[in-house]
């Protein structure tokens, strides 16, 4: 396992992004790139993936904290309109850069994991930049548009006895989303809709870092829940699918806010895809069917 920094210069200022490695970076096994999602929760809730750099066929595992959060250079006085989806990919970019990732002499390959917001990330950087180097990509528990996600989410929310979405919604509408009812009532729907278990310590660690810093959440999807109101409300990467040419595995859960209607853009539009659920999964299947999911994994990017 180690750690550093790396410098992203935006414009004529330069700030850090902080990665960690586990496994062998040296190894003939393709290294792993892992996205975040959010925008703003750091890595901590997907280190259950550092799995996959241990055992016979270990794979390399990179996580990196994007700007704004977790160890990486914090922003809280930019105005909203700093965090765009540009900002990430460029992010993204310079790190595959670091690691000498392309083609060509000295260059090697390089697999790709994005999970919720990674995901969406994750697949405009794949379409719309082609990254050289890239071997296969992983889209796990990701929308190709925030508008499926917003529907999605309401019609989990819908489907809740009827105290649980009137308490939500009554709260956001009131802007009240520090309200103790507001957050018991919301970890009921995240009990079924975002973990199905007693959140672990990587969980925790990443609401906690959100709650900390939400500079980053706040000007992309913005304060509320089931009401989209930041830079992202708009976002969709439909449009761009089909330019997605490398192997792409896609993962969601059976009661995922990423529900089939999010994720099936994904599976009609790319070439090459396998779609693949966790029956016993919400959002986070890396923690609610851990072994099953790095198996499913594993043996995709080693196949």
């Amino acid at each position: 396992v180690s750690e550093g920094t790396i410098d992203f210069k935006v414009g004529d200022e330069s700030y850090k992004t902080w990665y960690k490695t586990f496994g062998d970076l040296k190894s003939p096994r393709t290294p792993l790139v892992v996205v975040h999602g959010g925008p703003g929760t750091a890595h901590y809730y997907l280190l259950p993936l550092a799995d996959l750099a241990s055992g016979p066929s270990a794979i390399p595992i990179i996580f990196y904290d994007q700007i704004g959060i977790g160890s990486s250079t914090h922003l809280r006085d930019k105005s909203p309109d700093f965090w765009t989806p540009k900002l990430f990919m460029d992010e993204l970019e310079n790190l595959l850069q670091h690691f000498g990732f392309g083609e060509g002499e000295g260059k090697r390959e390089f697999d790709l994991f994005g999970h919720s917001w990674g995901g969406m990330m994750g697949s405009q950087f794949v379409a719309t930049r082609q990254p050289k180097g890239l071997r296969r990509f992983v889209i796990s528990n990701a929308p190709a548009s925030m508008e499926l996600w917003e529907k999605s989410c309401n019609e989990l929310l819908d489907a809740m006895p009827d105290e649980v979405p009137n308490i939500l919604r009554k709260h956001e509408e009131a802007g009240t989303m520090g309200d103790k009812e507001y957050t018991d009532t919301l970890n009921t729907y995240m009990a079924r809709h975002v973990i199905r278990m007693p959140p672990p310590d990587g969980m925790l660690k990443t609401l906690g870092a959100m709650a900390d810093d939400p500079t980053v959440l706040h000007a992309t999807y913005g304060p509320k829940q089931f009401t989209i109101v930041g830079s992202l409300k708009t976002w969709s990467i439909i449009s761009e699918l089909h330019k997605i040419m490398v192997p792409t595995l896609l993962l969601n859960g059976r009661f995922d806010e990423a529900n089939d209607a999010c994720v099936t853009p994904f599976f009609n539009r790319i070439p090459k895809i396998k779609w693949y659920q966790f029956t016993e999964s919400s959002h986070m299947p890396q923690w609610e069917e851990r072994d099953h999911f790095m198996k499913i994994v594993r043996e995709f990017l080693s196949s």
